[in-house]
């Protein structure tokens, strides 16, 4: 009898199975057949190992092998005041910075997190009112991002919303119970671009929404 394998045969500590499917009847493109997705890690998100051949541009095939992580889809949003030209970002301790090179981990964002079965307007409304206490009104979609293609599958829904003090309805802060630690920290729009050319500012989703507004004039008073 062969041994049952949580996330596969038998549910994972999430309740999952079927893990090692994902991919496997993937047809969009008769270049790429999918040969065998090998399940490596399932803790909170999912690691797999895919074996798949692949047709180059001159004809020849190659065997390729590549290890995706799956943490699911995400959504962020720059949120604005278009009255004081004021963004107002999250600072929380970010590990994987942290042992890469980044001074304290302390790390400067624009409000963001996974989907978690939410449609990504609704999950940044959550995300919103959890880490800066600020219930959003209109909601601009930017764009949809892979921020790391070669191995990270999460794709990115960037939005833009304004906000006041008037919006600013709750504690914020994040979720106890999930670790989270976040400070909200409202900086001029001028502030926050002079930043990013300091490094201060050094996360790519947020780097991306200010240039975005930058470019769009957002946050320009005479508009």
């Amino acid at each position: 009898m062969s041994e049952s394998r949580p996330g596969i045969d038998v549910p994972d500590a999430r309740g999952r199975t079927g893990l090692d499917r994902v991919g496997r009847d993937l047809s969009g493109n008769p270049s790429v057949i999918v040969r065998d997705v090998e399940l490596i890690a399932a803790a909170w998100h999912v690691l797999r190992r895919t074996t798949y051949d692949y047709r180059r541009r001159d004809g020849g095939w190659t065997r390729e092998q590549r290890e995706t992580y799956d943490r699911g889809d995400g959504a962020t949003v720059l949120l604005y005041d278009p009255h004081r030209r004021t963004v107002l970002l999250t600072r929380q301790f970010r590990f994987p910075v942290y042992v890469n090179g980044h001074p304290d981990g302390l790390f400067l964002e624009t409000a963001a997190g996974l989907l978690d079965g939410d449609d990504p307007a609704a999950a940044i409304r959550r995300e919103a009112a959890e880490e800066l206490g600020v219930t959003i009104g209109e909601l601009t979609p930017v764009f949809r991002v892979w921020t790391s293609p070669g191995s990270v599958t999460e794709r990115l829904h960037c939005f833009a919303a304004p906000y006041s003090v008037e919006s600013r309805t709750g504690a914020g802060g994040g979720l106890a119970d999930d670790g989270e630690d976040i400070e909200a920290v409202e900086l001029s729009f001028d502030e926050a671009l002079a930043m990013v050319d300091s490094g201060e500012i050094a996360d790519a989703k947020t780097i991306m929404l200010l240039q975005w507004a930058a470019l769009k004039g957002t946050l320009d008073t005479d508009r």
